[in-house]
């Protein structure tokens, strides 16, 4: 009886570890924040500047953005979970070539940004970054969310609330949840996790185009998961898959290519329905 009271005991001392632990053990898990801070003309990323916005409750956040030129679309860029702005320079760099306006927001802690990244306060901050582009003078009809790796669950969520002209979604997940189960089967995730990006249930909220993008050999975020986001959206969908690519390498398999054809398809269809209401 006094072995077992003791078992009993150190059961109920490891749980609430887990339990008051499991917060800081998540965040350590989801989130590799880059505090290196750098500007575009450092780097020599032509056409961006430096924007901080200001948060309500009193954070900094550092942004990149370059106008468009006339009659392009604008991207709302929503990074991963790692890295910094300037790990993107190449991708940037290209949209600018082709005249795409971009908004790159970084999480806070991130490239120089202050405070620390939550998905409450992650989201809050995307929505920002979009209301901002909007007082800017970017027309919702005009912008497009791109969400990479993490950011596909916050692009959603500004899509899902947000009008958009489509939303890009670069290796999604069902949840970050079904992820962590995944990649760490030893943790009671589902029980725990606080910052849960429920994609799916956002997702049916969504009605703008969606084009979904996934490297077939993406070890941390499988493929499959990618084609069931593509399959659950309720609007219109496309998926393009890459055979030999991994999770952030598809690029060089022709991932740019197909995002910006599918933007250039996209516009099109849309000058078409405009041309058919002046017709009316």
């Amino acid at each position: 009886m006094i072995l077992t009271g003791v078992l009993i005991a150190a059961l109920c001392v490891v749980i609430c570890g887990v339990v008051i632990g499991a917060p800081k053990l998540e965040r350590a898990l989801m989130y590799a924040p880059d505090p290196a801070y750098t500007t575009p003309s450092e780097i020599g990323l032509a056409g961006y500047s430096e924007r901080i916005l200001e948060t309500a409750d009193g954070e900094a956040l550092v942004t990149w953005y370059a106008p468009p030129r006339r009659g392009q679309p604008t991207l709302l860029y929503i990074h991963g979970n790692a890295g910094t702005l300037a790990d993107r320079m190449v991708r940037l760099a290209g949209y600018r070539a082709m005249g795409r306006g971009v908004l790159i927001m970084s999480y806070r802690g991130y490239s120089g940004s202050t405070g620390r990244p939550s998905e409450k306060d992650n989201v809050a901050d995307a929505m920002f970054a979009y209301d901002t582009l909007m007082s800017w003078g970017i027309d919702a009809e005009d912008l497009l969310v791109y969400g990479e790796s993490i950011g596909t669950g916050i692009a959603v969520q500004v899509a899902a609330s947000r009008p958009v002209a489509g939303i890009i979604l670069d290796a999604p997940y069902t949840s970050i949840v079904d992820v962590a189960e995944r990649c760490y089967p030893f943790l009671p995730a589902r029980l725990l996790m606080r910052d849960r990006y429920e994609t799916l249930k956002h997702l049916d909220k969504v009605t703008a185009p969606l084009l979904v993008i996934h490297g077939e050999q993406d070890s941390i975020i499988p493929v499959e998961m990618g084609r069931k986001v593509a399959e659950h959206a309720p609007g219109e969908a496309h998926i393009a898959t890459f055979p030999e690519a991994g999770h952030t390498d598809h690029g060089d398999f022709g991932s740019f290519e197909a995002v910006n054809d599918w933007i250039d398809r996209l516009r099109q269809k849309g000058r078409h329905r405009d041309v058919r209401r002046q017709a009316s």
